[in-house]
């Protein structure tokens, strides 16, 4: 998905762009960049970070560096920030989202014969060029951004620095956050609220969706009031997001304590002993063994220091191997046990079905899992959450098939909790994946654990519905 953060100081901001930019590295490892605006204009620093952490590729060019102004991001997919050069000025972008509907955009700018685009690998167009490219058709920053907001299917958040200060814009229906923080002679924007408490920054406003301010080391302006509709992603709290962030004055570690227990009540079981799945698991099983007054304990350690997230690789194998060799069981708290899992989610299962193996393996009577959140029965059309090339990689999808064989299947009927087809398509994920219980979280407790109106949340790829 990707994170960025920026400022604009009185003083000398770059380690504060540079840490707060660091804070977002749970969001992305392809790609890591910085931009400053500098005596002789404006200079950027990309490396790849898919083999390495932000900070180690950083370091040297930090200590050479000195400006008042930045901004950084993490990227799970483009090379960014990039440097534009425009009627507007010269300003460089960063954005967070995803871009659906890049073709017809492409397309229909060659109709006009005005511009043209550099090809990333693959003959892919880079959807932050393209961000600017229709930023750059506005009189204005803000008639640009807002250009750009009503032409993408998607989503896209920005950040923009300009020789006189940095314009951050939230996407239109807000699915992803982007919040204000202020201390003394500093002002900075981010999208994980995680950035600030170290740096000593306190939060000062959560951007509404479409809402754009213009960020001066004497503080910030409105120039583009928030819109009423919001659709903010709700898998921030289940998953994606830093338990110490917050979204919408809502923490992420709170939900998912609140996950877990509501869990342990709709759906209690025998057992000895409640776990979390490293790490986004860790949340919600602290939640539910609180509520179902069992202890908590950790019969897998997760070795971090040389392997990385396991879902980013493409090639399945790879994925799988690396979610093997990070998790380490440890015989003397599984053997002869009753395990309860707590997990963010389960999207293919393919990771999963392996770690459950290994738990019987080493000695387990019982497997129980609790997931955080409905079935996974849709692939996101609005950011980059998964690598899925085709939603029946989807775990919920194969049971359906197994069920249904090929053909049109009236998927509404899977994903109404409790119903009929439901149970059964749960049973049969339980059964490929050998648990001795399988129960998810229903779409109205999850809400629930949110705390937002329902109206409020894209919650697309459980109920389909935008």
């Amino acid at each position: 998905m990707g994170g960025f953060f920026g400022v604009v100081s009185k003083e000398d901001c770059v380690k504060d762009l540079f840490y707060g930019t660091d804070y977002h590295s749970h969001l992305g490892t392809k790609r890591g960049g910085l931009a400053i605006k500098a005596q002789d204009g404006l200079n950027r620093f990309i490396h790849n970070i898919e083999n390495t952490q932000f900070r180690s590729k950083f370091d040297q060019d930090i200590v050479n560096i000195q400006s008042k102004s930045g901004i950084g991001v993490i990227s799970d997919y483009d090379d960014q920030p990039l440097l534009i050069r425009s009627h507007l000025g010269n300003y460089a972008i960063v954005t967070v989202g995803a871009i659906k509907n890049v073709e017809s955009i492409v397309k229909k700018s060659f109709k006009t014969r005005w511009l043209h685009f550099s090809e990333m690998s693959r003959g892919e167009i880079n959807p932050t060029e393209l961000a600017a490219a229709l930023i750059n058709q506005g009189h204005t920053f803000e008639e640009g951004i807002q250009k750009a907001h009503d032409e993408i299917e998607g989503s896209c958040s920005m950040l923009i620095l300009t020789a006189e200060g940095i314009y951050a814009a939230r996407d239109k229906l807000g699915r992803t956050p982007v919040v204000i923080g202020k201390k003394q002679g500093s002002i900075a924007a981010t999208l994980e609220t995680c950035a600030f408490p170290n740096l000593g920054y306190k939060i000062e406003k959560y951007l509404g969706p479409g809402e754009i301010v213009f960020i001066t080391e004497d503080g910030y302006e409105q120039r583009k009031a928030p819109e009423k509709p919001m659709q903010i992603c709700s898998f921030l709290w289940v998953y994606y997001g830093y338990p110490a962030s917050s979204y919408e004055g809502i923490n992420v570690e709170d939900v998912r304590n609140r996950c877990g227990a509501i869990l342990a009540k709709r759906h209690p079981v025998e057992i000895d002993f409640v776990a979390g799945i490293p790490d986004s698991g860790i949340g919600h099983g602290l939640g539910y063994a609180s509520s179902a007054g069992k202890p908590f304990k950790r019969p897998f350690v997760k070795y971090t220091p040389t392997w990385p997230r396991s879902f980013l690789p493409q090639d399945q194998a790879i994925r799988d191997l690396v979610a093997k060799m990070k998790l380490i069981p440890i015989r003397e708290l599984i053997d002869g046990k009753r395990l309860l899992f707590c997990e963010d989610s389960i999207v293919r299962g393919t990771q999963l079905k392996g770690t459950i193996q290994r738990l019987y393996d080493v000695g387990a009577l019982e497997v129980h899992m609790r997931p955080a959140c409905p079935p996974l029965l849709y692939s996101c059309k609005f950011l980059n959450f998964s690598t899925s090339k085709s939603e029946m990689d989807l775990a919920a999808r194969k049971a359906i098939k197994d069920l249904e064989g090929e053909g049109e299947v009236d998927l509404k009927k899977y994903s109404q909790y409790g119903s009929e087809k439901y149970r059964a398509m749960e049973d049969r994920i339980r059964e490929k994946l050998r648990l001795t219980s399988l129960k998810y979280q229903s779409l109205d407790d999850l809400v629930r654990a949110i705390g937002l109106p329902k109206e409020k949340l894209c919650k697309y790829c459980w109920n389909g519905e935008e």
